[in-house]
């Protein structure tokens, strides 16, 4: 049997190899190392739309109006048109109002407050009731000191703050009872200010006749005549919590409002004795001249009329409100 020769055989061709030819060329990005930072203005003036190229002015195409000089001509004369009003409206005030003696009533603090309104609520058993006044380089008496420092000094503040929350009580009260209407503000607000005139009036009027006289008089007048209100408050405050909204009527009522009249009186009358009945007066040449006895009798019959008979109306007439 002949066998075939394996040994002698041809090498096979193989196939020729194919690779796979991709469909979508894809392109590789290429690495690029980060920019520089850029600054923060420059950050801030990105996406500005106002803003011109080439120029870091924020008002784009109006910047140029600020370096106008038809404009900077503009804003100087506004600006000198503004200070000469604000002098002539300071000027022609201070013909009629004090600015700086003004301030001298509203320099206090808060442990003055509490202590005067202590004072105006219990004035039985203080001492002394005279001002405290400053010292001069020579060791003479000088100008009073500020209510911050003395508490027998009068203030506009507790009289200011007393007569605004006067005028909100009052409404709110009324709002209590069911008989709030809008135009009960204004109304309250004016009785108020109507019975703060006609006591001024009346007090500048008996000054006048009696030739009382003192620089800080009328502001000094302002300010007394607003410290009636604390009573007032209190007596409306008590007896409607104590009365459970039935007003200042009733035993109660009275007693609470009775109280508060004779301590504002008391108040008053101390207070107001170094204003009306002063030991000497000084002419308008400046000589000291001493009181004669019947006019200082005169002026204590005054100042008793006014603490007491017409403190209990104006009072009364606020309380009935």
């Amino acid at each position: 049997m002949q066998r075939n020769p394996y040994g002698n055989m041809p090498p096979a061709n193989s196939p020729p190899l194919h690779h796979p030819v991709p469909q979508h060329v894809s392109t590789v990005p290429q690495l690029r190392s980060p920019p520089p930072p850029v600054p923060l203005q420059q950050q801030q003036s990105y996406g500005n739309p106002y803003q011109a190229q080439g120029g870091n002015n924020g008002f784009g195409a109006y910047g140029g109006f600020i370096n106008d000089p038809t404009a900077q001509m503009g804003f100087q004369v506004g600006q000198t048109a503004l200070k000469h009003g604000s002098e002539y409206v300071e000027a022609n005030f201070n013909r009629y109002v004090n600015v700086s003696a003004l301030k001298h009533y509203f320099n206090v603090s808060n442990s003055y407050v509490v202590n005067k309104l202590f004072l105006v609520l219990f004035p039985w058993r203080h001492k002394p009731w005279s001002r405290k006044q400053s010292i001069g380089p020579n060791g003479q008496e000088g100008w009073f000191l500020p209510p911050r420092d003395d508490l027998n000094s009068p203030d506009m503040y507790i009289p200011v703050m007393a007569l605004v929350t006067y005028i909100l009580l009052s409404t709110l009260l009324a709002g209590l009872r069911g008989a709030f209407q809008p135009e009960l503000l204004g109304y309250t607000a004016t009785w108020a200010f109507f019975i703060v005139f006609i006591e001024i009036l009346g007090l500048k009027l008996g000054c006048y006749l009696l030739s009382i006289s003192n620089e800080s008089q009328l502001l000094d007048l302002v300010a007394y005549s607003g410290y009636k209100f604390v009573g007032v408050i209190v007596t409306l405050v008590t007896s409607e919590i104590v009365n459970r909204g039935k007003g200042t009527g009733g035993w109660i009522g009275w007693t609470i409002f009775g109280y508060c009249f004779l301590a504002n009186a008391l108040f008053l009358l101390r207070s107001l004795k170094y204003v009306l009945l002063p030991e000497n007066t000084t002419d308008e040449r400046g000589t000291m001249q001493t009181v004669a006895r019947s006019q200082k009798s005169r002026r204590t019959q005054f100042l008793f009329l006014y603490s007491y008979p017409v403190q209990l109306v104006f009072m009364w007439a606020l309380t009935t409100v």
